[in-house]
């Protein structure tokens, strides 16, 4: 996993512009131990201030808050986002709801320039919304049935991908 969360740390700073307005924000709560490596990875290669950082909660913008399934977290975003470069960081994209909810709390905070998304696991099939990643750690093809978990180190002691049948 490390050398994939690398990868994507280095494929955004790619697309970094001379005018670096670049942003990158990490969708809570499992979002954001990927975008903390990540950022983590890109601060090692790069001044640390150059990138700003933020934590998105997305959850009254989900289209299923009623269920009671989800807990709320602290949105930390201390930046303007307007006309920036934003990539959006998530664990695993399935039906797009999840980055839908997040497009839609994100222009609580302006209009940026562009919206990027990365995802350390994209399962490729069964989408429900038109959302791509830009940058794919793994894509896996599982059925509808399967279930993908992503275990991090903060809090299952192992950093590791596991499809579940």
């Amino acid at each position: 996993m490390g050398l994939t969360i690398k990868r994507l740390a280095h494929q955004i700073l790619e697309n970094i512009s001379q005018e670096n307005t670049t942003v990158i924000i990490g969708i809570q709560p499992r979002g954001i131990f990927l975008s903390d490596k990540i950022v983590a990875t890109i601060n090692t290669i790069i001044h640390p201030a150059t990138i700003q950082y933020g934590k998105l909660d997305i959850t009254f913008y989900r289209d299923d808050v009623r269920s009671g399934l989800h807990v709320a977290n602290k949105t930390d975003i201390n930046f303007d986002i307007e006309n920036k470069r934003v990539v959006l960081v998530d664990d695993v994209l399935w039906t797009g709801r999840t980055i839908r909810a997040a497009l839609d709390a994100l222009l609580d905070f302006g209009r940026p320039a562009k919206v990027e998304l990365c995802v350390l696991i994209d399962r490729r099939f069964n989408r429900e919304l038109p959302i791509q990643p830009d940058y794919t750690g793994r894509a896996i093809d599982t059925l509808v049935s399967e279930k993908v978990k992503v275990n991090w180190k903060e809090m299952n002691e192992v950093d590791e991908v596991i499809l579940i049948q």
